[in-house]
C-alpha cells in the first residue's frame, strides 16, 4: 500500500475510535469545533512566519485532524463524508485547471487566476452569484481587502500600471489629511483612513507584497525591539514608565542595532 494512503487510513480509523469512545470527542459539533479550527489556523500561520518547519509539520497535522473531524460529523448527519469531500475537490481542481487537463492555454499566473474566477462563476449553483459573493464575511479586514481586489482583477477590473496605483495612494492620503486638518467628524476621517488602507493593500499586490504577511512580520519585529528595549532599560535601572520619549528613543535605537547584529 502507498505509505500516504496508509497514514491517512490510520487517521480515519483513529477518528472513528475517538468519536465512538472519547467523551470529549463524542460531544463535539460543527459549531464547537469552529473556533478551535480558527485558532489552529493562526498557529499554523505563526509557524510559517517564524519559518519553523518542525512546528509547521505539527500544525498541519492538527488541521488535518480538524478536516477529518468535520467529515466524520458530516457522515453522521448523512450530509457528506471524507470520500465525497475529496472527490468534490478533485473534480473542482480538474475543472478549474483546463490548461492542465484540457486544451485551454494559460501561460502566466494572471491568466490562470482569471480563468479560475470566470470558471467559478459558471459552475452549477454560482450562476446568480456576483463576483464578490465568494469572499468570506468573517475574513480579517486586511486579508479580505486583498481577496476582494484579487477577485475583481480576475474579471479585468484592475489598474494597468503600478504608478497609477501609487498615485491613488497619494490621492487618498491627501484626502485624509484634508479631513483631519479641517476637523471633520470621526466618521468622515474613518472613511478616508479606510480608503488609504485599501489603496495601500492594492499597491502591495502590484509590487508583489502580501500585506497580511508584511504587517504580521512588522508586528513581530516591533514586539522583539520593544521587549529588548524594556530589558535594556531594566538592566540599567532606568524606569520605562517615568522616562520621557527622548530617553526611550535612545534605548529603542540601541535595541534596533543589537537585533540587526
Amino acid at each position: 500500500m502507498d505509505f500516504r494512503l496508509e497514514a491517512f487510513e490510520r487517521l480515519l480509523n483513529i477518528m472513528d475510535d475517538l468519536r465512538a469512545k472519547c467523551p470529549w470527542d463524542k460531544k463535539q459539533t460543527l459549531e464547537s469545533l469552529r473556533h478551535l479550527t480558527i485558532e489552529e489556523t493562526y498557529e499554523l500561520t505563526d509557524a510559517i512566519l517564524e519559518n519553523d518547519l518542525k512546528e509547521l509539520e505539527g500544525e498541519i497535522g492538527d488541521l488535518f485532524l480538524h478536516m477529518v473531524f468535520y467529515c466524520k460529523i458530516g457522515s453522521e448527519k448523512g450530509a457528506f463524508d471524507v470520500t465525497s469531500v475529496l472527490n468534490a475537490i478533485c473534480d473542482k481542481l480538474v475543472y478549474r485547471h483546463p490548461h492542465i487537463y484540457s486544451d485551454t492555454v494559460a501561460e502566466t499566473e494572471d491568466e490562470v487566476k482569471a480563468n479560475w474566477e470566470k470558471l467559478k462563476l459558471k459552475e452549477v449553483g454560482n450562476e446568480k452569484k456576483t463576483v464578490l459573493s465568494g469572499v468570506p464575511k468573517s475574513l480579517p479586514s486586511v486579508v479580505k481587502a486583498a481577496r476582494i481586489q484579487e477577485k475583481v482583477k480576475g474579471v479585468g477590473f484592475e489598474w494597468s500600471d503600478k504608478k497609477d496605483v501609487w498615485a491613488k495612494v497619494k490621492e487618498e492620503l491627501e484626502e485624509l489629511e484634508v479631513e483631519v486638518e479641517s476637523g471633520a467628524s470621526k466618521e468622515r476621517i474613518e472613511d478616508e483612513f479606510g480608503d488609504v488602507l485599501f489603496s495601500l493593500i492594492n499597491y502591495a499586490r502590484f509590487i508583489g507584497v502580501n500585506p497580511e504577511n508584511a504587517l504580521s512580520k512588522t508586528n513581530i519585529k516591533f514586539i522583539k525591539r520593544f521587549t529588548l528595549m524594556e530589558e535594556m532599560m531594566h538592566k540599567e535601572e532606568v524606569s520605562l514608565t517615568e522616562s520621557p520619549l527622548e530617553v526611550m528613543d535612545i534605548y529603542w535605537e540601541k535595541a534596533k542595532e543589537r537585533l540587526k547584529r
